[in-house]
């Protein structure tokens, strides 16, 4: 195996990790919020912070080191159509995902002191989920175009266009 196969290994993988974690826990909160149950609540958010500390933020570090790695390899200057929207998207992206953790960070400590103490969840979880919900839906469509991109490698900004 070259290193470039390596270097693109770790880089899938991690692009999976990365997307996969976000959907997965995104999946669980999102629902655990309508569940009704503060309970639930307080367990899946405090999971998800720790998820997003053991698997997002590494992956996080990893795709940028490995995907410019694999670029500088592979001979393709950063102004490459599909690697530029890419690392633009990637940037959107963290710009959305860190008023997310935050976000989860505060939903996880609100939760958690509810279900230790009176039961009810503040109307600042409320508006936190809220905002949580609108941040997360543009990143993680952002980073489908990214996995399509990778994928794709259109050629020109022409050949990214829909129409």
């Amino acid at each position: 195996m070259t290193a470039y196969l390596l270097l693109k290994w770790i880089h899938v993988l991690s692009s999976v990790v990365l997307v996969g974690t976000g959907f997965g826990t995104a999946f669980y909160l999102f629902f655990a919020n309508r569940s009704g149950k503060l309970e639930a609540q307080a367990v899946v958010s405090r999971l998800v912070v720790r998820a997003d500390w053991w698997f997002t933020t590494p992956a996080v570090v990893i795709q940028p080191a490995s995907g410019l790695l694999m670029a500088h390899l592979a001979g393709w200057p950063l102004t490459t159509p599909w690697l530029a929207l890419s690392i633009g998207l990637f940037l959107v992206t963290g710009m959305l995902w860190l008023p997310v953790v935050w976000l989860q960070m505060r939903m996880a400590a609100m939760a958690s002191a509810a279900a230790e103490g009176s039961g009810v969840l503040p109307d600042a979880y409320w508006r936190y989920a809220r905002w949580w919900e609108t941040l997360g839906c543009p990143a993680f469509i952002a980073m489908l175009a990214v996995f399509y991109l990778m994928v794709a490698k259109p050629g020109s900004w022409a050949e990214m266009l829909p129409f």
